[in-house]
């Protein structure tokens, strides 16, 4: 992405790519979804077993297809505020013995059909064709959870030895654990809309003992702190007291406006906000006097997005129709994450776009019908006419214009 300014008309445009300055690492993770229990995301989404467009184990393959094309590298589930109230014990086992539980965050009932195994068995069938597998993030209950409960799923998902819940696992038919890297600690914690909303003071105290606890049982966890907006009293407050614990630190901002002008400000405040937030965690490593042998703990902007619920009105407000000036302030969110990666994987390492199915955007899928039709359809990580999708994990090369100097599209808002 550039800016443009004017130039006289006998002059001739041009831009410098300087391929001796390179910048970064660029992380493909910054392309990866969010799949929550939330309207119609899971049930009717990519769940609807009475569908005629679904396999045999429920699973719509018009979906499937659908994301295949988006080549997402990795999903966070299942929540979302939605998690706050979720139990995942009532999520395994036979399907006919799960109990339904009111829902509380989107007010509905959540059947639990659909559970950890089911989701994993799922992210497996996403997954054929690749060469590597669609990585899952699990978001723990900071809520109504307790910490003997994180610590049984984390026990159910990744253990190997004789242990009670690896051998539920095993029970349940997965033989093989499902070495899940990515836990969060709890979801916008700091928010008055949460069940179990948390000072930062109370959260922290909570948060240090869960990560102690959960790298004692597994060592090779990557945990995400629960930030805000990644300039806050919250963001500071939280990593000066869990930074020696935490790998990674979440920051979440929206963009909900009628008008066209939130979609250009809202990805430059969140540069900002990772700006500032690595800058908190450096401040943080000094006082906490972290070695500069401990690898720096990173930025998980897990949730972004395009939503005005006013002109949402599907199910729990979550179902939106796009516009173009929707999909090029998107297009402006992934190029902040690609500038941004000049921390070399130390600020956006996780990146989820809300939601991949029946939520913000049009992308209907009918309970007899497949609606996938291509309208509002913005495949977002493909990149399909330019090489920036394919060019992950290489280093991104600094751009400058004809009189040499650096292009800041950051600029863009005022020009």
């Amino acid at each position: 992405m550039t800016t443009f300014t004017r130039v006289a008309e006998d002059d001739t445009p041009s831009i410098n790519v300087d391929v001796t300055r390179r910048l970064s690492k660029i992380d493909p993770n910054i392309y990866g979804g969010f799949m929550e229990h939330m309207g119609r995301c899971i049930y009717g989404g990519i769940y609807d077993p009475v569908n005629p467009l679904s396999d045999s184990h429920g699973y719509r393959t018009d979906v499937l297809s659908a994301l295949r094309e988006l080549d997402i590298p990795v999903i966070r589930y299942p929540g979302g505020n939605f998690v706050a109230t979720y139990h995942w014990l009532d999520g395994v086992g036979p399907k006919d013995k799960r109990p339904a539980r009111p829902e509380l965050a989107w007010l509905g009932t959540e059947t639990n059909e659909f559970g950890t195994d089911e989701f994993m068995h799922w992210l497996g069938v996403l997954s054929e064709g690749r060469e590597k597998r669609v990585e899952p993030y699990f978001a723990l209950n900071f809520g109504t959870g307790t910490l003997d409960e994180a610590l049984a799923w984390v026990e159910y998902c990744n253990g190997t030895k004789n242990t009670y819940y690896a051998n539920l696992r095993r029970k349940n038919g997965r033989e093989e654990p499902y070495n899940i890297k990515y836990w969060a600690l709890g979801n916008e914690m700091w928010g008055p809309w949460q069940v179990g909303q948390m000072t930062a003071e109370d959260y922290s105290k909570t948060a240090a003992q869960w990560a102690k606890a959960l790298k004692l049982l597994d060592p090779s966890l990557c945990l995400i702190l629960c930030g805000e907006t990644g300039h806050s009293s919250w963001d500071h407050q939280v990593l000066q007291a869990c930074i020696p614990y935490v790998d990674m630190h979440s920051i979440h901002i929206y963009t909900a406006d009628k008008t066209h002008l939130p979609n250009v400000t809202a990805p430059l405040s969140a540069e900002r906000a990772i700006e500032t937030a690595a800058a908190l965690i450096d401040i943080a490593r000094i006082e906490k006097k972290i070695p500069p042998s401990v690898p720096r703990t990173t930025i998980c902007f897990d949730e972004w997005n395009v939503w005005d619920p006013e002109r949402a009105p599907g199910e729990q407000g979550a179902e939106e129709l796009y516009t173009l000036s929707d999909a090029l302030g998107v297009a402006v969110w992934l190029n902040v994450f690609i500038r941004q990666s000049k921390y070399v994987g130390d600020v956006v390492a996780v990146v989820a776009f809300l939601q991949a199915v029946n939520a913000e955007g049009k992308e209907e899928v009918g309970v007899k019908e497949s609606k996938w039709d291509g309208q509002g359809k913005f495949k977002f990580p493909k990149h399909s006419m330019t090489l920036l999708r394919w060019d992950t994990g290489r280093k991104i090369t600094e751009v400058a214009k004809g009189d040499g100097k650096r292009l800041d599209t950051r600029k863009l808002a005022w020009e």
